[in-house]
């Protein structure tokens, strides 16, 4: 069923059944390229979530249980199936989202890669066997964890759940996600993917509702085993800590400001067409955007021509509309955000080279955005601005570049330009950050880690290190001898 906008209706899937929840109680979805609301997410009351939780129990039961090859061949199936629907997927993300319609059909793409490589990657969760004493067996085992309590927000709707999800059903546990309330259909159609594919009721389920309120009744279950999330670092420090009350593992994939360090060596153009082209994708809402531009003073004004030139490239508009390279933001809190960073920048002094404000048209649209003069006691350099603006600060020496890079308490990514392989190497030691590029702004890949350091979070997603999290390690001792 489809609404007048040919947006889906949006359910909770719970035990293996498609469920619009105990009371009734909704929030509407808006597309926030027009502003108006094009469908209704339901909210879970308390007993809905009690519902997913005692599934989450039994469908771990089930899915440990199954066959690692069964398993493996389920979980590639439903990668096949989105592969299917990845034109339907990525329209539905872009009308509730933003996005352009060719990134969000990307993305869905994308992310059935993801999965598959974790399904396979999950094959090779080998243990070991110990040299020990004559007449013990010493080995190690691992095992998955249990039920996981999982929560992502809204900028990636196809990539943010399927982390979790691909990991946590990979590693052989179940998983409860709650996916957020403002971009709902899309995870609903990945779910259906892994739902049609075979997995058994239980093994996933998808929730919504008050955050805090779904939060706080998941992490304290005795069934939850581990709590998974991906935002903003005041959220997560929240989270972890309500995990720490109860002892529960949690992974925690949280904000970061990235510094993009242009050294003197570097070509100038080269160095900010790469730039501008990452820090424009999803409008800049992506953890890992380049955020903060420190060039080279004998570079700093070939890049900046360059990237203002790339700026004034990028197409905004609707994401269904052909041409579009650039949507809205996801929703008003970022643009009420985008002008009262930009805003304070200028009240300090700062010159908006281009873009600066909100076009004068309905949707959460704000032009890209290149600052100069930006002091560094600016809310821009202090805070992740989470959107399409670009502060340009310049600098004599690479240790103070460096300085100015690891100044703040995030560390999730960093990107250094140079020709000089001795100056990479002095990036690549002296960057405070869990994900370096050198040369480019590269995104996340499925086949290698990604996590920050400090209060960017801990724990990694991707890469083989993606299932440590979701597995137990578990030291048998066996004495043969009688």
């Amino acid at each position: 069923m489809t609404t007048d906008h040919g947006y889906p209706a949006v359910r909770m899937y719970i035990a293996g059944e498609w469920c619009q929840g105990g009371t009734g109680r909704t929030a509407p979805i808006v597309n926030p390229a027009t502003e108006q609301v094009i469908g209704a997410v339901p909210l879970a009351t308390t007993a809905d979530l009690d519902r997913a939780l005692a599934a989450a129990e039994q469908g771990f039961k089930a899915w440990r249980d199954t066959p690692i090859a069964r398993r493996t061949a389920i979980l590639h199936t439903a990668a096949d199936l989105l592969t299917e629907r990845a034109a339907e997927v990525g329209r539905i993300m872009t009308l509730e989202q933003g996005k352009p319609l060719a990134e969000a059909t990307g993305e869905a793409r994308r992310v059935a890669d993801t999965l598959r490589w974790h399904a396979d990657d999950a094959r090779r969760a080998y243990g070991r066997i110990i040299p020990s004493a004559p007449g013990t067996l010493l080995t190690v085992r691992r095992e998955p964890i249990g039920p996981v309590a999982s929560f992502v927000p809204w900028n990636f709707p196809a990539g943010g759940p399927m982390r979790k999800i691909s990991s946590a059903l990979s590693a052989g546990c179940s998983i409860i996600i709650k996916a957020s309330e403002e971009t709902p259909a899309t995870a609903c159609a990945l779910v259906r993917c892994f739902a049609d594919a075979g997995v058994p009721a239980g093994a996933l389920n998808l929730v919504f509702g008050e955050p805090a309120e779904v939060s706080a009744h998941l992490i304290a279950s005795p069934v939850t085993r581990l709590v998974a999330f991906t935002g903003s670092v005041p959220v997560g420090k929240l989270l972890a800590a309500e995990a720490g009350k109860v002892m529960k593992p949690s992974l925690m994939e949280l904000g970061g400001h990235a510094p993009v360090i242009v050294c003197a060596d570097a070509d100038p153009a080269v160095a900010a067409r790469r730039a501008a082209q990452a820090k424009f994708v999803n409008a800049g809402q992506v953890c890992t955007s380049p955020s903060r531009f420190l060039v080279h003073e004998s570079l700093v004004e070939d890049f900046t021509a360059e990237f203002v030139k790339a700026a004034e490239a990028v197409v905004v508009g609707d994401g269904l509309q052909e041409g579009t390279t650039m949507g809205p933001l996801a929703n008003e809190r970022r643009l009420k955000a985008m002008e009262r960073l930009t805003a304070d920048a200028v009240s300090r002094g700062a010159k908006v080279l281009v873009g600066g404000e909100r076009p004068d048209r309905a949707g959460y649209f704000f032009a890209p955005t290149v600052l100069t003069d930006v002091p560094p006691d600016a809310e821009l350099m202090r805070e992740e601005p989470f959107g399409p603006l670009a502060p340009i600060v310049p600098f004599t020496g690479i240790d103070e570049a460096l300085r100015t890079a690891n100044e703040l308490p995030y560390g999730l990514a960093a990107y250094g330009f140079t020709e000089s392989a001795a100056t990479a190497e002095r990036l690549v030691s002296g960057l405070e950050a869990g994900i370096l590029s050198v040369n480019h702004c590269g995104g996340s890949v499925h086949e290698a880690p990604s996590g920050g350091v400090k209060d960017s979070g801990y724990g990694r997603e991707g890469g083989p290190e993606a299932l440590d999290a979701y597995l137990v390690t578990k030291r048998v001792s066996h004495l043969l001898a009688s």
